[in-house]
């Protein structure tokens, strides 16, 4: 049985992020290191055709091709990859029908390796305190995840979308005396929000002018992540 590999993102109106999913999936692809090995890219949102539709014209572009894996490159369990995903998947195997094969693999989130990229991104800087970053979901349990992987780190947890925020955390830890915190994002790539976070670092350091912050870059389109992705393609 011969694959192909969709990388899906969320989609953004900010251009960055699918010029840096063109550059992952062709890491991707040259980590696989076959060229009857096709690797695409999608989006969940923010595109002129829905995913479904998205799916279906991937297929019809690969030759010899009888099995599409569909990659999603979330980092948290929520909404998107519980249901959203599944759904459009669902709507492209009906259009398809038995001509092709559609494998939904494990989100780019449930790789333990995850825990590596970042702390290699922890070392290059100095600081008291580090705050991991996530945007956050309100399904219920999908924090679980960030949670444990700011343990790993021996970070505290933020989130963009949810409570606790940057500012209220940042507030507690330099009421505790922190002087020195990083804010590690954990996003794939920068965008929209990675410039709103830069904005609002900008503020908390008008705001407490005695403390150092410093703000580390998201995961990135990395060697590295290649290959985090290439092993969830070969489990």
């Amino acid at each position: 049985m011969t694959s192909a590999y969709l990388l899906v993102s969320h989609g953004s109106r900010d251009p960055r992020p699918e010029v840096a999913m063109q550059q992952l999936a062709g890491l991707v692809s040259h980590k696989l290191g076959n060229t009857k090995n096709l690797v695409g890219i999608a989006a969940l949102e923010l595109q002129p055709q829905p995913l479904y539709q998205q799916i279906q014209k991937f297929a019809t572009l690969v030759d010899g091709v009888d099995c599409l894996q569909v990659v999603p490159l979330f980092l948290l369990p929520g909404v998107h990859v519980m249901r959203d995903i599944p759904d459009q998947i669902a709507l492209a195997k009906q259009a398809l029908g038995q001509d092709m094969m559609i494998n939904l693999q494990p989100h780019l989130g449930s790789h333990p390796n995850l825990v590596s990229l970042l702390s290699q991104q922890m070392a290059t800087m100095t600081a008291e305190t580090t705050i991991l970053l996530a945007h956050g979901s309100r399904r219920p349990d999908s924090l679980e995840p960030i949670e444990t992987i700011a343990t790993k780190l021996g970070a505290v947890t933020a989130y963009w979308a949810v409570a606790p925020s940057l500012e209220s955390r940042v507030q507690d830890l330099v009421a505790a005396g922190q002087r020195k915190i990083m804010i590690l994002p954990y996003f794939l790539f920068t965008g929209g929000i990675t410039d709103a976070i830069a904005q609002s670092i900008e503020k908390l350091k008008l705001q407490f002018p005695a403390v150092t912050f410093q703000l580390a870059e998201p995961l990135g389109a990395s060697a590295e992540l290649a290959e985090i992705i290439g092993d969830l393609i070969d489990t």
